[in-house]
C-alpha cells in the first residue's frame, strides 16, 4: 500500500476525482508540453457525463489555459480501465494532434494510467489486509498507529498534523459560512444553522446536531471549492472531521491522540483504496461515503480506547452498513445527496464504535471480506448509478423539472 500522504490529500473541492485529479493530470502533462500552442482534451465515461457539475473543464482550465484548450466530451464512451477516463493531446498550428496520454483519475485525486494500479510512488505498507495488521500488532503489543509509523517513519506525523489542521479550519469556516452554494440548485448552506439550533438542546439531542453541523460544515466548504482533505474523497470530506473534531472538542482529547485517530482511520481507507476502490464513478456511494464512514467509525473506537478487535469491527460496520449505495448527484453537483449522507455517515460512524464496543469486537464478518464485498457490488451496480447522473434521484429530480 501506498503512503497515507496519497489518502489524505489538501485541496479545492468540489470532487477528488473529477476536481482535483484532473487538475492534477494536467499539470502533469503541462510540465511535459510546456511551449505547446494548444490543446485537446476529451473526456470520457463519468468524467465526461458529470464533469461540467464537477468543474472538470474548470480544473483543467486553470492550468492549461481557456484560451487554448479545446474540450470533447465522450460520456457514451467508457474506457475499459476505468470509467474516469481522460485524454490529453497537443494540437499544433495546423491543427495536427501529437504526444497522447490517456490518464484516469481514480479517485482521492489519484492517477493511474493503463495496467498499473496507482500513481508511480513506492509502497510503504508490506500489509493491505486489516485483520494481518491486527495480527501484527497482537504479536508486538501495539496499536494500529504504530504499524503506520513503522512503516511510515516519524515525518509522518507532521504531516498529519498539517491535515488535522486543516480537517479543523474546514469546519470552523464552514460554521460562519452562510448563503447560497454555487450551482443551479440553489442550495442554502445549513451548518449554521444547524450549530445553532444544536446549541439549544439537552446533551443528547445536542451530540447528534454537532455532528451534523460539523460534516455539514466541511461538505459545504468542499461543494463551493473550499481547502478540505480528502478523507477518503472530497464528496466523502466531512465524515471523519467531524466525527474527530466533536470528539477532540467535548471530550479535551489531546491532539497526539487525535493524529493517532487519524493515522487508524488512515490505515482503513487506504485498504480499500489498494484492495477495491474509493471512487464513485466505479464503485457506487459505498466507495466514498461508506468507506469514510468505516474510517470514522475506527477513529472514534481507538480514541475511546478500544481493543484491536473492537476497532476492526467498528470499521466493518461503517462500511457493510452502506453496501450498494448508489452515487447520483442532482445535476452533477457535490451537492443533493452527498451533503445530507456525510452528516448520516457521520452519526452513524459514533453508532458503529458504539455497537462494537457493547460487542467486545466479537463478530463474524471480517473488515477484509466487507472491502471484497464492496468492490463487488460496486462492479454489479449498473452504470448509471456510478457517478453519471442518469439514474435514481439524479434522474427522478431531472424528470420533475421537465414536467
Amino acid at each position: 500500500m501506498k503512503s497515507l500522504k496519497e489518502l489524505y490529500r489538501i485541496g479545492q473541492g468540489p470532487s477528488s476525482s473529477h476536481t482535483m485529479g484532473p487538475l492534477h493530470a494536467a499539470e502533469k502533462y503541462l510540465s511535459l508540453h510546456p511551449d505547446a500552442p494548444s490543446f485537446r482534451v476529451t473526456l470520457y465515461g463519468s468524467l465526461a457525463a458529470t464533469g461540467k457539475g464537477h468543474l472538470t473543464d474548470w480544473a483543467i482550465y486553470s492550468v492549461l489555459g481557456e484560451d487554448r484548450t479545446e474540450f470533447v466530451w465522450q460520456p457514451d464512451i467508457v474506457l475499459p480501465f476505468h470509467p474516469n477516463g481522460m485524454k490529453f493531446e497537443v494540437k499544433d498550428s495546423q491543427g495536427q494532434l501529437h504526444d497522447a496520454w490517456t490518464v484516469y483519475s481514480v479517485g482521492g485525486g489519484a492517477l493511474a494510467e493503463e495496467g498499473k494500479r496507482g500513481e508511480e510512488s513506492p509502497d510503504v505498507y508490506e500489509l493491505d489486509h486489516l485483520l494481518d495488521i491486527k495480527k501484527w500488532c497482537e504479536d508486538r503489543g501495539h496499536s494500529y498507529w504504530e504499524y503506520v509509523d513503522h512503516c511510515e517513519g516519524p515525518e509522518i506525523w507532521d504531516y498529519l498534523a498539517e491535515i488535522w489542521q486543516v480537517m479543523k479550519e474546514s469546519v470552523e469556516r464552514g460554521l460562519e459560512h452562510e448563503g447560497v452554494l454555487p450551482g443551479g440548485l440553489h442550495l442554502r448552506r445549513k451548518a449554521p444553522h444547524y450549530y445553532i439550533k444544536a446549541m439549544g438542546y439537552g446533551t443528547n439531542l445536542q451530540t447528534r446536531g454537532l455532528v451534523f453541523a460539523y460534516a455539514l460544515a466541511v461538505t459545504e466548504e468542499n461543494a463551493s471549492g473550499g481547502r478540505i482533505v480528502t478523507a477518503p474523497t472530497c464528496g466523502s470530506c466531512g465524515v471523519v472531521p467531524a466525527v474527530l473534531y466533536h470528539i477532540a472538542k467535548s471530550r479535551k482529547f489531546t491532539d497526539k491522540r487525535v493524529l493517532h485517530a487519524l493515522a487508524t482511520a488512515g490505515l482503513v481507507g487506504n485498504i480499500a483504496k489498494s484492495r477495491a476502490s474509493i471512487s464513485g464513478a466505479e464503485a457506487g456511494c459505498q466507495a466514498e461515503v461508506g468507506v469514510a464512514c468505516a474510517m470514522a467509525a475506527a477513529a472514534a473506537n481507538y480514541i475511546f480506547g478500544g481493543s484491536l478487535a473492537a476497532t476492526e469491527y467498528a470499521a466493518e460496520m461503517g462500511l457493510e452498513h452502506h453496501f450498494g449505495m448508489t452515487c447520483d448527484p442532482i445535476c452533477g453537483l457535490v451537492q443533493i445527496p452527498c451533503i445530507e449522507r456525510n452528516a448520516h455517515a457521520a452519526a452513524r460512524a459514533l453508532d458503529a464504535n458504539i455497537y462494537a464496543t457493547y460487542a467486545e469486537g466479537q463478530h463474524r464478518i471480517s473488515y477484509d471480506k466487507a472491502v471484497e464485498v464492496m468492490k463487488q457490488t460496486g462492479h454489479d451496480l449498473p452504470s448509471l448509478y456510478r457517478e453519471t447522473s442518469e439514474g435514481g434521484l439524479a434522474k427522478e429530480y431531472d424528470m420533475a423539472r421537465a414536467k
